[in-house]
């Protein structure tokens, strides 16, 4: 487990949980690890909702297909970020999206009971990874809300400026990269390809934004 020791000091589960704490806690845990393919489904719609994921390298995305099979990208997690935390936790039944993995990745597994639940030693760093899984519910539930913020505009264009309002606040500047390509943004924002694309164009000749693949700069 060390050789992931860099990823993980970086995951909000183990913000101020000592290095030498990690493996006895990922052990009490019962982590396992296993690598995906790109567009290999890690969790399918309707999978028993008991895992918190861990991105270890790689992408995943969580989406929604509707009955005409139109995606929607409900959100995306990236190397050190967690995944299906919110599900696992609630102890709903099963999952009501699928999680696809955006490019070829490594993912870690922790039992949300295990994690939930101090054990017999009631160690302290176990307690100090249950108050993180707490604090990143708070701030994912935040990250929802920005995206019924965005989807809840009336036009393409609201849209992306809007998302890319947040990105650029995220980012803390101008000059920013979103983790979509161009048909992943669509599906994010819930809108036609091509539409958003001519958007892209026409904000690009008004001097709005400039941009180059997955790259932005608001102007």
């Amino acid at each position: 487990m060390k050789k992931y020791f860099d990823i993980l000091k970086k995951c909000p589960l183990f913000w101020d949980v000592r290095e030498e704490d990690i493996v006895p806690l990922l052990s009490c845990l019962g982590a396992r690890t296993e690598l995906f393919d790109k567009r290999y489904t890690v969790f399918a719609e309707g999978s028993p909702a008991k895992y918190v994921g861990i991105v270890l390298s790689g992408a995943v995305q969580m989406e929604r297909v509707d009955y005409m099979g139109n995606r929607s990208i409900v959100l995306s997690a990236e190397p050190s970020e967690l995944f299906c935390e919110a599900f696992a936790c609630s102890q709903i039944q099963s999952i009501p999206v699928s999680v696809v993995a955006a490019k070829e990745s490594e993912i870690m597994f922790i039992d949300c009971h295990r994690m939930m639940h101090s054990c017999e030693h009631s160690c302290s760093f176990h307690h100090q990874m249950i108050f993180n899984l707490m604090k990143n519910l708070a701030e994912k539930n935040v990250l929802f809300h920005q995206k019924l913020d965005v989807t809840s505009k009336r036009t393409t264009r609201e849209k992306l400026l809007t998302y890319l309002d947040f990105q650029s606040k995220k980012s803390g500047g101008r000059e920013f990269s979103i983790p979509f390509d161009r048909q992943e943004l669509a599906d994010y924002l819930e809108v036609d390809r091509s539409g958003l694309s001519s958007e892209i164009g026409k904000l690009k000749k008004e001097g709005i934004l400039d941009s180059e693949k997955n790259r932005f700069v608001l102007l």
